[in-house]
C-alpha cells in the first residue's frame, strides 16, 4: 500500500499566529496528542494537548510558546513500519508530512496506519508464528529465508522482536504446513526456537489489541 494515500487534510494546522484558545478548542475536539503549527507554510512544529492546557492565558498568541514545539515529522514517502516507529517513539497519534524544505504537506493519523498494518499478510494470512534466536553477528534474514523455502514454505514476514549485545530474536511468519521440519532445520543452523504458534494464536492477539485501539481512537 502507498502510504501517501492516507495523507490527510482534514483538520488545519495552527498557525503561530493563532490563539492558545484555538489550540485548547480544537484539542477539545479531537482525540489527536499533537497539533502541527505552521508559519506561511512551513512547519514550525508541534504543540502537545498536555502543554497546552497547562497554559493560563489563552488570549497569548502560539508563536510566544515556541520553546514547548516538539520536532517529528514524516516525508511523503516514509513507508508505513517506520511511521509506527514515529508513532511509538513520540507517544503520537499525529505524525506531520512535510517536503524536504520542510514545507507542510498534511498529516497521517495513527489508526489509518495501524488499518495498513492489519491489512498485511503478516495479520491476514493463515501460517504459523516461530520466534527463534540466534548470535547477533550470526543471524541472516537470508539465511532465514532459504531455511524457510527449502521447507517448501513461504515468508510472510520477519522482524526483530528482541536484541543485546549477544543475541538477537527474530519473529517469523510462515505459510501454512508441517512446523518439524522447518524447526529441526533452523536447529541445524544453530537456531534456538524459543517457540511457535500454529493457527496464529499469536497473531490474532496481536490483532485484536491493535483493533481495540482502532476502536479507542474512533471514540
Amino acid at each position: 500500500m502507498i502510504t501517501s494515500d492516507y495523507i490527510s487534510k482534514d483538520v488545519r494546522a495552527l498557525q503561530t499566529s493563532d490563539k492558545i484558545s484555538k489550540a485548547k478548542g480544537l484539542f477539545n475536539l479531537l482525540t489527536f496528542t499533537h497539533l502541527p503549527v505552521i508559519e506561511q507554510g512551513n512547519f514550525m512544529g508541534l504543540i502537545a494537548e498536555n502543554d497546552v492546557q497547562t497554559i493560563a492565558e489563552d488570549d497569548q498568541l502560539i508563536s510566544e510558546y515556541s520553546y514547548l514545539f516538539q520536532s517529528f515529522f514524516a516525508r511523503k514517502n516514509t513507508n508505513w513500519f517506520e511511521l509506527l516507529k514515529i508513532f511509538a517513539l513520540n507517544e503520537a497519534t499525529i505524525i506531520p508530512v512535510v517536503t524536504e524544505k520542510l514545507k507542510y504537506l498534511g498529516y497521517y493519523e495513527l489508526a489509518d496506519i495501524l488499518h495498513i498494518f492489519n491489512s498485511t499478510p503478516f495479520l491476514n494470512q493463515s501460517g504459523a508464528v516461530m520466534v527463534v534466536s540466534k548470535g547477533v553477528n550470526e543471524y541472516s534474514f537470508s539465511e532465514i529465508s532459504q531455511i524457510v523455502e527449502s521447507n517448501n514454505a513461504k515468508l510472510l514476514g520477519a522482524f526483530i522482536s528482541n536484541i543485546n549485545k549477544e543475541t538477537a530474536e527474530i519473529t517469523i511468519k510462515i505459510s501454512d504446513h508441517d512446523l518439524n521440519n522447518t524447526i529441526q532445520s533452523f536447529r541445524r543452523y544453530n537456531y534456538t526456537i524459543l517457540n511457535s504458534f500454529h493457527v496464529d494464536e499469536y497473531l490474532n492477539t496481536l490483532k485484536e489489541r491493535s483493533d481495540y485501539l482502532q476502536k479507542y481512537l474512533d471514540i
